[in-house]
């Protein structure tokens, strides 16, 4: 196989301006598009959202992306059956950990790309290639920090959404939910971001079960497991592990520690390490949460087709975009992402 390997870097405004507790306000997302091509011809997109958090930037990603295309492109042609591929893949995955240690996003990248060409190559979606279903959860809706007042505006607008996640760890989180629930009566998730302190986290709880919350994701910093093992201990609300649950190996160090992981395919290095990542956590008893950066629909659509393993979806990155360069996945009504038939993602550049 000769693979050629070209990006193309999107810098893309936010429709609101949208931070979290850990960072500023952001009002642009900026994400790399791979395209993969292989010597016959055959073709596959890919996404890489880098973020500094974990140590990414464009410039790391453009640096990495072609030592592990590279690797990759050692292994040779993809095989033609559903069950080789699936070999081929995973090979294709470990190729590029024994290149390079980290670097999630920019693997996801390739990832998403290979697993895209594959699909197409066999005509097929990506969910088939998986072996997942079309039937998956619906989607929540993220809102960023910011004063109450626009929060639960933005909540109003965002009230077809059977469920919202909003970022907390300001000064405001109660006075925030107060005025969202105050507006919208569906279900509501809350995102520390690491941003919470033990004592003042804990006194919260009993405020959030009041307000109907469902689960509460990182409340404290990534290493600090004894902290978000004490405040599981105190919550009857499940506590989820993201900045804490990057890698696979991760999870067994969790057990006992949290009730849920967020896996998310840009941390864990693209669909099929997320993949591996979901069946080993629900091995686990973990409750699992399937979410994004703010990507566009090339990796939503890549992170959609595992949505059936999960237990909650937050699968919103493209939509908090006030433009998405890509087309073609589409939301339905009832806020689930449509897996369709179509080749691969089943998505497109837009030619407007």
């Amino acid at each position: 196989m000769s693979l050629d390997l070209t990006t193309e870097t999107h810098t893309l405004p936010f429709r609101d301006p949208f931070r979290i507790a850990r960072a500023e306000d952001h009002r642009t997302a900026t994400t790399v598009v791979t395209q993969l091509v292989m010597g016959g011809g055959l073709t596959g997109t890919g996404e890489s959202f880098p973020v500094a958090y974990y140590g990414e930037t464009v410039g790391t990603v453009g640096a990495v992306l072609p030592l592990l295309a590279e690797a990759v492109d050692a292994l040779g042609d993809p095989p033609s059956s559903v069950e080789a591929a699936r070999t081929w893949l995973t090979a294709a995955s470990a190729a590029m950990d024994a290149r390079i240690g980290g670097h999630g996003a920019a693997k996801a990248g390739i990832d998403i790309a290979l697993h895209d060409l594959v699909a197409r190559g066999m005509g097929i979606p990506l969910w088939q290639l998986l072996g997942t279903s079309p039937e998956i959860p619906p989607t929540d809706f993220t809102l960023g920090i910011d004063t109450p007042a626009e929060v639960a505006a933005r909540a109003q607008r965002a009230g077809h959404f059977p469920a919202l996640k909003i970022k907390v760890g300001g000064p405001a989180d109660i006075e925030t939910l107060e005025a969202v629930r105050a507006v919208y009566g569906g279900t509501l998730r809350v995102d520390a971001n690491t941003g919470w302190q033990p004592e003042a986290g804990a006194k919260l709880i009993p405020e959030l079960v009041r307000l109907g919350v469902e689960l509460i994701e990182q409340p404290f910093p990534a290493h600090q497991l004894p902290q978000l093992r004490w405040l599981q201990e105190r919550s009857p609300l499940p506590i989820v592990a993201d900045e804490s649950a990057v890698w696979i190996h991760q999870l067994e160090g969790l057990v006992g520690v949290v009730a849920g992981i967020n896996v998310k395919i840009m941390k864990c290095g693209g669909v099929g390490p997320g993949l591996a990542m979901m069946r080993r956590a629900r091995e686990l008893g973990f409750s699992i949460f399937l979410g994004c950066m703010e990507e566009t629909s090339v990796a939503i659509a890549a992170a959609a087709s595992l949505a059936s393993l999960a237990d909650w979806v937050d699968l919103d990155g493209n939509l908090l975009l006030a433009r998405d360069p890509y087309e073609g996945f589409v939301l339905g009504a009832d806020c689930r992402w449509q897996l369709t038939d179509a080749p691969g993602l089943g998505v497109q550049r837009r030619v407007d």
